[in-house]
């Protein structure tokens, strides 16, 4: 059996957390900041840590427990924080070839 690259607490769940963008600080810094400041740890931060946004929003994606999604929308500097959602697009019998 395969072992997951990421150990998730047992309700945790994919977020994207939009902030701010950051004024003297890379993205990425900024990012793995806040995160630092809610998991507890640098350390904890980069196992959480999926992808850090620079072009097209400003924010990154982590997998948060509730609780740390509480915390993280408490941030100075976060904007919003929402659940990932894959989403499955339709292919009826119409289908383009």
């Amino acid at each position: 059996m395969a072992e997951s690259a990421r150990p998730a607490a047992p309700s945790s769940a994919v977020h994207i957390i939009y902030t701010e963008l950051p004024q003297d600080e890379e993205p990425e810094a900024y990012h793995m900041r806040l995160l630092s400041n809610v998991v507890g740890s640098e350390e904890m931060a980069k196992e959480a840590l999926l992808y850090s946004y620079k072009n097209a929003a400003s924010g990154f994606s982590a997998t948060l427990t509730p609780e740390q999604v509480t915390e993280m929308s408490k941030q100075p500097g976060v904007l919003q924080v929402v659940r990932s959602r894959t989403l499955q697009l339709h292919s009826g019998p119409g289908r383009l070839h």
